[in-house]
C-alpha cells in the first residue's frame, strides 16, 4: 500500500454508530467474519491482497457470475487499461432485475418509485420490470440491435428509465444515458460521438410544473445524427408530438414475439457509456463494464451505505449523470427499492422532500448542499412537520459542505440520530472513492476515509504525501474505473495518468486533518492561488453562508498584477433580505480562512448558474465576469441562467 489508509477517529465525531448501526451493518458484518477489528486493517487488506478481498467481497455481496472469473486483473494492455475478472461470465440485467423477479417474496416489491415533477407517482414492481425488460429486449433485438450496439436514452427519471436501461443490459447492447434538460445540439453531439442506432425518449414531461416537449428536443437531435435508424417514444405526458417516420411506440415493442435470452457478457463488455464535459474540449464518453459498474456500486452502496432488499433509497438524479444508472443499478441488485424524485427539492414548496420521505417509507435520502442550504432559507433554519422515522441516513455527493447547511439537516431535519454519508468520487471512477460509512464515525461536512479496494492519498506538487491541501488521488487501480474515454485513448492517458507514474490524478483537491477525516476543496481547475498559497473555493464560501442573511455563494479567482489572483464572490440573499453587511462577511472569512482570502469584491446576485443536479457551475461564472469563452454549457439547467452574472467592467 502507497496511500493512506487513514479513518475518522470516534474522539472527534458528531455522529457515532449505535449498536443497532452496527448490528445492521453488512460490513462490520463481514470485518468480523474476517477477524479485522478496524476499518482500517480492512481497507489496507483490500488493497495488499485485493485477489483475496475481491473473492470474499463479492461472495459477500452476492454478485453473480454466470461463470466464474479465474483470475482477478489482466494488466497485458498496460496498467491504465486493465481487464477485471477474467474468464468469467455475467450480465448486469440477470443480477438487477431477473433473480428477484424469479423470487416469489421479493417479486412483489417495488423496484422502481418515480415522484413525478407534475406531483404524480408511479411504482413498477420486480416482476414487472422482469417482463417489462424482456420485452423491451425483445423489441430490440426485433429492430437489428445486439451485442455491441449503441441505444441512446433521453429519458426523464421513469420507470421506463430502468426498463430501458436493463434491457440494453440483457442483450449486450451498450446504453447511452443523456441530460433530459439537453437542448439539440449537445444531445445529437452524443448521438453521433456514440454511433447510436437508436434512440428512447418521452413525449414530454415537466419541469417547475411547465411542460418540456422532449420529443421535440429528440426529433431535432436525430435530424443531426445520422446513424439513428429508430426514435422509440414512450408515452408519458400525452402531450402533442410531431409524427417522424422513424418513431416507434414504446408499448409496442416485442410484442407477440418470443423472449429472447440473456446475453452472458465478458466481464468487460461494455454496458454504459456516460459523457461528461469538461473545462475545454468536447465532451468524454467514458466506458463502463458489466463487470466494473455492478461491482463498484455493489461495494459502495452495499458497503458504505448499508442498502439492503428492505431499504428505499430516493435521491434527486437524472439518467444523463451518474447518479441516475448508479441508483439503478447500486440499489436494485439488492432487491431494494429505487425512488426517483423528478425535478426540484422545493418545487412546488419546500415540504415536497419530506412529503417523499413520509409517504413512501424512504430509507435512505439524498440531499445535496445546494438543496440543503435552499431548503434552510426556505424554512427559516427549523425543522420540518412530515414524519420521517423511516430514515436512517442520508446521502450526499457532487459539493463541499458548508457548516451551517450540515448541522441544520443533521440536528433538525435528521434530529441528531441520522448519518449524513457524504460521497465522492467522479463518473470516471464508477463510483465513489472517499465516503462516510453507517459504522463509522463522522465529523461536519467530511469522509470517513477511502472506500475498499481504492490506494487513496493526498500529494503536494511535487508528487510527495502532505498534510495540507493537495490533489486527490488514487494509487492503484480497481474493479469499476472507466474502461478510457469511447474511442479517445490518448485524452483517457492525459486526463488522468501522465502526471506521476501509475497515478491517477482525480482532479479534486482534498486534505486530511488530524483526526484522520478527509476533506474535499473542490475541483483542481477552480483552485485560488493568492500570494502563493492555493485554497479551494468551498472553504471560502463555507465561511460565507454562515451569515444568516446568506443562501449561496460562489467564489471564484481573477488575475491580479501583485498577488496573482484575488478573489470574487458571487452571493444570494435568503428571502426577504435586501442588504448583506460586506465587512461582516469579510470578517468571517479572515475568522475561517485567513485575511489575504477575503474577497476583493462581493457581488450580489438572484441566482448563480448550476447544473441539474446542483452543482454551482465555476467556470462559467469566471468565464461570464472575464467576458471570456464559457465553453461547453451543455451541464446548465435551463432554469438558472448565467446572464445574472455581471461582466467586468
Amino acid at each position: 500500500m502507497k496511500g493512506r489508509a487513514a479513518f475518522g477517529s470516534a474522539a472527534a465525531a458528531t455522529w457515532r454508530p449505535s449498536a443497532r448501526d452496527l448490528a445492521r451493518s453488512r460490513l462490520a458484518r463481514a470485518m468480523r467474519i474476517c477477524g479485522f477489528d478496524s476499518l482500517a486493517e480492512l481497507h489496507r487488506y483490500s488493497v495488499d491482497q485485493p485477489e483475496a478481498f475481491w473473492r470474499a467481497a463479492l461472495d459477500d455481496l452476492g454478485v453473480a457470475f454466470s461463470t466464474p472469473w479465474e483470475r482477478l486483473v489482466d494488466t497485458s494492455h498496460g496498467y491504465e487499461f486493465p481487464r477485471w475478472f477474467t474468464g468469467g461470465r455475467l450480465n448486469v440485467a440477470f443480477n438487477c432485475v431477473e433473480r428477484h423477479a424469479a423470487d416469489p417474496a421479493a417479486s412483489v416489491r417495488p423496484a422502481v418509485i418515480t415522484e413525478c415533477d407534475n406531483g404524480t407517482r408511479r411504482e413498477m414492481s420486480f416482476a414487472t420490470l422482469g417482463a417489462e425488460v424482456e420485452r423491451v429486449a425483445t423489441g430490440l433485438v426485433a429492430l437489428g440491435i445486439g451485442k455491441g450496439d449503441r441505444v441512446g436514452l433521453f429519458l426523464p427519471v421513469i420507470p421506463e428509465a430502468a426498463v430501458a436501461l436493463l434491457a440494453c443490459a440483457k442483450i449486450g447492447a451498450v446504453a447511452v444515458p443523456a441530460f433530459s434538460g439537453f437542448g439539440p445540439e449537445p444531445l445529437a453531439a452524443r448521438l453521433r460521438s456514440a454511433e447510436a442506432a437508436v434512440l428512447v425518449t418521452v413525449d414530454g414531461t415537466t419541469r417547475r410544473g411547465q411542460r418540456v416537449a422532449m420529443k421535440d428536443v429528440a426529433d431535432a437531435a436525430v435530424a443531426l445524427a445520422p446513424d439513428v435508424r429508430h426514435l422509440i417514444v414512450v408515452s408519458n405526458d400525452r402531450g402533442p408530438i410531431s409524427a417522424q417516420p422513424c418513431d416507434l411506440a414504446w408499448e409496442s415493442l416485442g410484442i407477440g414475439r418470443a423472449p429472447v435470452p440473456t446475453l452472458q457478457c465478458d466481464p468487460n463488455d461494455p454496458f454504459l457509456i456516460i459523457y461528461t464535459s469538461g473545462t475545454t474540449g468536447t465532451p468524454k464518453g467514458i466506458v463502463h463494464s458489466h463487470a466494473g459498474y455492478l461491482v463498484k456500486s455493489g461495494l459502495d452502496f452495499g458497503y458504505a451505505f448499508d442498502i439492503q432488499s428492505d431499504d428505499r433509497l430516493g435521491w434527486i438524479a437524472d439518467m444523463g449523470w451518474m447518479l441516475g444508472p448508479l441508483m439503478i443499478v447500486g440499489a436494485l441488485q439488492f432487491g431494494a427499492t429505487v425512488v426517483f424524485i423528478e425535478g426540484l427539492p422545493n418545487y412546488p414548496d419546500e415540504t415536497r422532500l419530506w412529503r417523499i420521505v413520509e409517504g413512501n417509507r424512504v430509507t435512505v435520502l439524498g440531499m445535496a448542499p445546494t438543496a440543503a442550504r435552499n431548503l434552510r432559507a426556505a424554512m427559516g433554519g427549523s425543522a420540518q412537520e412530515q414524519d420521517l422515522s423511516s430514515l436512517r441516513a442520508f446521502t450526499s455527493t457532487g459539493e463541499a459542505w458548508d457548516h451551517p447547511s450540515w448541522h441544520w439537516l443533521f440536528e433538525k431535519i435528521g434530529g441528531g440520530r441520522l448519518p449524513i454519508l457524504n460521497y465522492t468520487g467522479g463518473t470516471e471512477t464508477g463510483g465513489g472513492i472517499l465516503s462516510n460509512y453507517t459504522m463509522a464515525p463522522i465529523s461536519p461536512g467530511s469522509f470517513a476515509g477511502p472506500l475498499l479496494g481504492q490506494d487513496v492519498d493526498v500529494l503536494d506538487s511535487d508528487g510527495n504525501p502532505t498534510d495540507g491541501v493537495g490533489e486527490l488521488v488514487v494509487r492503484n487501480i480497481w474493479p469499476g474505473m472507466t474502461h478510457a474515454f469511447w474511442r479517445d485513448p490518448d485524452r483517457y492517458l492525459r486526463t488522468y495518468w501522465d502526471r506521476w507514474p501509475r497515478t491517477w490524478v482525480h482532479g479534486d483537491l482534498a486534505s486530511i486533518d488530524a483526526n484522520g477525516y478527509w476533506y474535499i476543496h473542490g475541483r483542481s481547475d477552480d483552485t485560488i492561488k493568492v500570494a502563493g498559497r492555493r485554497i479551494g473555493p468551498a472553504e471560502i464560501e463555507s465561511a460565507l453562508v454562515s451569515d444568516p442573511r446568506l443562501a449561496e455563494a460562489a467564489v471564484i479567482g481573477v488575475p491580479d498584477a501583485d498577488r496573482g489572483s484575488r478573489i470574487v464572490a458571487f452571493v444570494t440573499l435568503k428571502p426577504g433580505v435586501s442588504a448583506f453587511d460586506p465587512r461582516a462577511l469579510g470578517l468571517a472569512v479572515d475568522r475561517a480562512v485567513g485575511k489575504a482570502m477575503v474577497p476583493s469584491e462581493i457581488i450580489p446576485v438572484a441566482g448563480l448558474p448550476k447544473t441539474k443536479n446542483g452543482k454551482i457551475m465555476r467556470r462559467a461564472i469566471r468565464a461570464r465576469y472575464l467576458g471570456e469563452p464559457a465553453g461547453d454549457l451543455s451541464a446548465l439547467d435551463s432554469a438558472s441562467s448565467l446572464d445574472l452574472i455581471p461582466v467586468r467592467s
